[in-house]
């Protein structure tokens, strides 16, 4: 830990939580920035673009920029260009997210029937979940998949912490795709691998320098641990004591908050 040159952060439980600042999160980030470490955001956010998030937590007084944020739809853009280029994508996400979905290609789910070629998606495209994963559009999703298209989604995420509690993700309507159509999908943010990677890249930063702050200890923890990044569990946002128990590994680090990481960060230095 004395060689800690990056932090990743996810957001939304750990700076946040229904977009409002969590106690001392603001001025733990400032304290992390004026040590001279590199910074980045990365987050599963799905229902706004960078520069809406790092507006909203601007606003709130965090020192960040659009350019210290890394969400899935940005990396799932990334990741289409790359592996399926130009391919039609039916869309099922909650929120407008097409600023970052640079170069994709949306179709009109609703319209794309088998018989137009033109329109018929290539691919199934899961986002975040909300009023949009009704029946009709799920069941729209599984005509697709039967006909071939790939089914890539942001995340796995099965629920999310708001200011009224807990509330349920796509995950669990990912996995019933999955089932159901009998595919696997293709997932673009935390945790596959290629999310972390990206981050370290943007940094510029090896793994072996760099620590992962999250509060869900799968997807943001230990994910970030197979990718050789020291990870560090908060107990805010949707950290569940069950959850941590039955976990399929051992955080390196818990905090109570984001508010301590500076102090960690300080004392292992120290040592």
């Amino acid at each position: 830990m004395e060689s800690v040159r990056a932090v990743l952060i996810d957001i939304d439980g750990v700076l946040t939580v229904s977009w409002r600042p969590l106690p001392g999160a603001v001025e733990a980030l400032r304290e992390i920035r004026e040590a001279g470490l590199a910074v980045l955001l990365v987050t599963n956010t799905t229902s706004r673009t960078r520069a809406s998030i790092a507006g909203t937590l601007a606003d709130a007084g965090f020192p960040v920029s659009a350019e210290d944020i890394l969400t899935a739809p940005a990396a799932t853009a990334a990741y289409l260009a790359e592996h399926c280029p130009g391919a039609r994508c039916a869309l099922l996400n909650s929120g407008d997210i097409a600023e970052d979905l640079d170069g994709v290609t949306v179709v009109d789910a609703a319209a794309s029937g088998a018989a137009d070629s033109g329109t018929v998606p290539e691919v199934v495209l899961v986002g975040g979940a909300g009023p949009e994963f009704d029946y009709t559009a799920l069941d729209r999703a599984f005509g697709h998949l039967q006909r071939g298209a790939r089914l890539v989604a942001m995340h796995r995420n099965l629920y999310w912490r708001t200011a009224e509690g807990l509330r349920m993700d796509s995950g669990a309507f990912l996995a019933g795709l999955e089932q159901a159509a009998r595919v696997e999908a293709e997932i673009t943010g935390k945790p596959a691998r290629a999310f972390f990677e990206a981050a370290l890249a943007r940094l510029g930063a090896r793994a072996g320098e760099t620590v992962m702050v999250g509060d869900d200890v799968e997807s943001d923890v230990l994910a970030a641990q197979r990718a050789g990044i020291t990870g560090i569990l908060v107990r805010t946002g949707k950290f569940q004591p069950e959850a941590l128990r039955a976990a399929d590994g051992t955080p390196d680090h818990v905090i109570d908050s984001f508010a301590d990481l500076p102090a960690l960060l300080r004392g292992s230095a120290q040592q």
